[in-house]
């Protein structure tokens, strides 16, 4: 009983680790997309690294509840909302660029 309560202890902290990096991670996107609304240009970026990335996540999306990690799953949300926000701007003002 006690190593189960212990383990669910570890699980917990290895959770709440990695849902401060998943969250944080979501929260810097957004000064990329702050960024990219305002220069309303893709210069110098490959958008292959967001979309691995993001496909990444969404796999997360089913991964993370799987694992009982409900903490890494909110913040794999936020990087994936935050991720196709950028994608979808990016390819917005790549289409619109010369116009």
């Amino acid at each position: 009983m006690v190593s189960f309560v212990l383990a669910k202890i570890k699980i917990m902290n290895i959770d709440l680790i990695n849902g401060c990096f998943e969250m944080g991670a979501g929260l810097l996107q957004i000064s990329n997309i702050y960024k990219l609304s305002k220069h309303k240009q893709v210069k110098g970026v490959s958008m292959y690294p967001f979309l691995l990335f993001t496909l990444w996540g969404i796999w997360n999306l089913y991964y993370y509840p799987a694992l009982g990690q409900t903490l890494s799953f909110i913040g794999g949300i936020v990087i994936v909302v935050t991720n196709i926000i950028w994608i979808s701007l990016a390819l917005y003002y790549r289409k619109n660029q010369n116009k």
